[in-house]
């Protein structure tokens, strides 16, 4: 039977038919739908795990324990995970062991465009590069194969265009694996990485990088499709399709298999074609293996290094070097629609960090910020972060700043998730160096930039099992801070007075600002709809500056000022009054007065007369 999947369902169904036993991960774009989606199946055990790194360690316990495991991260969270990686690659392991590296080129998501194929030429990690949604099952089945063949974990590299795009998939049955054991191995030469016993584990590693490139050499996951010899391309991943799309009477060697390159295959289809090129997206890995092997090729000589590759791209870059281009290419049929008004991202209607970056905003502190969707405060009219790194690192940097003796009182800011992904040991080194940061984490009660996925303080696990809530107050009075207070994020003036009170502190302090995400269900159902009172409003301008895409200006002008006065759109609006609470003209009503004038509204109506029968 078939099924149309995307490229993350496509890996969640390969595991879980390879008998996977174990999946952890930390959720983040294009990676997170793979453990969300796995997590439905029966007979594995699921989790979001506190960072990748972690999530790593847990699955290589499972995979040291005898039973097949896979840890799942977009490429970003490879650098968190870099040192199990690492090490893993050295000990190998009893049971497959397979790492989703999930990378995005283009940066539709992220802070950078790494290319995560060099990590697994760094570990000596073989890399499997699927091209879409069949590969991606099928090459996950295969992974935990090869792990198991030759003692390694396998690194399963996708893109965003593969994890998010739906192709056919032939579905199969779930192959049960009997765990290679049932007590954890006593085995310290091999597992226990003491510098002696990592010395003898070194030529091993290297050995295997040769035994999997002389297996790949016969593999099906590599493939020559001869065609006209005049030009040959090597070509993996989507960049396979761009290929077979816009060269259709090149000859073409796909891999499947990125690293190790086999040689003899290469070396193969070389003296087979006229012109030798190398299409891949981002970094030269391929064409500098093929370079090492001695053999001439283009590649970035032609296609460029940075951002996605697309069939107009390729058309274009492929045509001006004088390759056999496609000139007649499928033409999409061009509907009509109107110009749509230009949408910058923006934090939501009702999102309880807007009261915390109004008053950043307002006090013009240097505040060093986080990935998140508070990452969004960077933006006008709040305009209130000034630095954004990578996870965990606002606070660092604020401390950096601090001790470099800057002079000024530094604010880390910091979203729950990330706390426990990363912050915790900032804070802890914070404290124990006594850094005179204030660091607020924002607490929304959820992961809400990758689609609300639970964490330590949600009270909740991936498979919706309950679980202890680890309260954020206590947790940053254990790591050393004395100065830690929680707040409503929607009380404006109490936010406002806490901070206040503990900038006033000459050592570090913690501002806790709770309330739920607005676009949880179950906050979804108490939404209000507040509406400005025309008589009192001046068009003064306050509420534009909090940033709330429900405040719009309105045609009409204020009597006294002349200025466009607020209008709220209902559609949009969800009542969390820091619009009311900002304006210095009590012109917006609060909850408590759209309930009273609701209540007088219903108490004037004189009840409609029944109908005659």
């Amino acid at each position: 039977m078939k099924r149309i999947l995307s490229g993350n369902e496509a890996i969640a169904r390969g595991a879980w038919e390879a008998g996977v036993h174990l999946a952890a991960a930390y959720p983040g774009t294009p990676s997170t739908e793979i453990l969300e989606e796995l997590s439905r199946f029966p007979l594995v055990y699921c989790e979001w795990s506190t960072n990748e790194k972690v999530a790593v360690d847990v699955a290589v316990g499972a995979a040291y324990a005898g039973r097949r495991a896979l840890a799942a991260m977009k490429h970003v969270g490879v650098n968190v995970a870099a040192d199990s990686f690492f090490y893993v690659s050295f000990t190998g392991t009893e049971a497959g062991l397979v790492i989703v590296s999930a990378d995005d080129p283009a940066m539709h998501s992220s802070q950078n465009e790494q290319d995560n194929r060099r990590f697994a030429q760094f570990a000596r990690v073989p890399c499997l590069d699927p091209a879409d949604s069949q590969e991606c099952k099928d090459f996950t089945i295969l992974a935990f194969e090869l792990s198991e063949r030759f003692d390694a974990p396998i690194m399963l590299r996708t893109t965003t265009r593969i994890n998010h795009s739906a192709t056919p998939v032939e579905l199969g049955e779930r192959v049960e694996v009997a765990p290679k054991h049932e007590k954890f191995p006593r085995n310290p030469e091999k597992y226990v990485m003491v510098p002696a016993h990592a010395r003898k584990r070194h030529p091993f590693v290297e050995q295997r990088t040769l035994d999997v490139a002389a297996w790949a050499e016969m593999a099906s996951v590599n493939r020559i499709e001869w065609r006209d010899r005049q030009v040959g391309i090597i070509t993996a991943g989507v960049a396979y399709q761009y290929a077979r799309e816009v060269f259709p009477t090149a000859s073409i060697l796909k891999l499947g298999l990125v690293y190790p390159v086999p040689s003899q295959l290469v070396h193969t289809f070389a003296a087979g074609v006229e012109r030798l090129v190398v299409m891949e997206e981002l970094d030269p890995v391929i064409e500098e293996q093929v370079r090492l092997m001695g053999l001439a090729c283009e590649g970035k000589s032609i296609f460029p290094i940075c951002g996605e590759l697309d069939p107009t791209l390729v058309r274009r870059v492929g045509a001006a070097a004088g390759l056999p281009v496609d000139h007649a290419p499928v033409t999409v049929p061009v509907v009509e629609k109107p110009e749509l008004p230009a949408r910058p991202p923006v934090l939501c209607a009702g999102c309880p960090h807007r009261g915390v970056f109004q008053l950043l905003s307002k006090k013009r502190v240097p505040v060093t910020g986080d990935i998140g969707c508070y990452t969004l405060g960077l933006l006008p009219p709040l305009s209130a972060i000034h630095t954004c790194g990578c996870m965990g690192a606002g606070i660092g940097v604020a401390h950096g700043a601090a001790k470099a003796g800057i002079g000024e009182r530094m604010v880390a800011v910091i979203g729950d998730s990330t706390f426990y992904h990363t912050g915790l040991n900032a804070l802890a080194n914070v404290a124990y160096n006594n850094a005179n940061v204030l660091t607020i984490i924002l607490d929304n009660r959820t992961t809400a930039m990758t689609g609300h996925q639970p964490n330590p303080g949600t009270g909740v696990t991936l498979q919706k099992s309950p679980s202890d809530q680890i309260e954020l107050e206590p947790l940053v009075r254990a790591l050393g801070i004395k100065h830690a207070v929680t707040i409503d994020a929607y009380d404006v003036e109490e936010v406002e007075r806490v901070y206040t009170e503990l900038m006033s502190h000459n050592e570090p302090a913690v501002l806790i600002a709770r309330r739920p995400c607005i676009l949880l269900p179950e906050i979804r159902k108490q939404w209000v709809h507040l509406r400005v009172l025309e008589e009192k409003c001046t068009g003064c301008g306050v509420c534009f500056r909090i940033g709330c895409p429900a405040i719009l200006k309105s045609s009409e002008m204020a009597a006294g000022t002349q200025k466009p006065m607020a209008l709220i759109d209902t559609s949009l609006c969800t009542g969390c009054e820091v619009c009311s609470q900002v304006c210095p003209f009590d012109a917006i009503m609060n909850r408590d007065q759209m309930r009273l004038a609701e209540e007088e509204s219903h108490a004037g109506c004189t009840p409609a007369a029944p109908e005659r029968s």
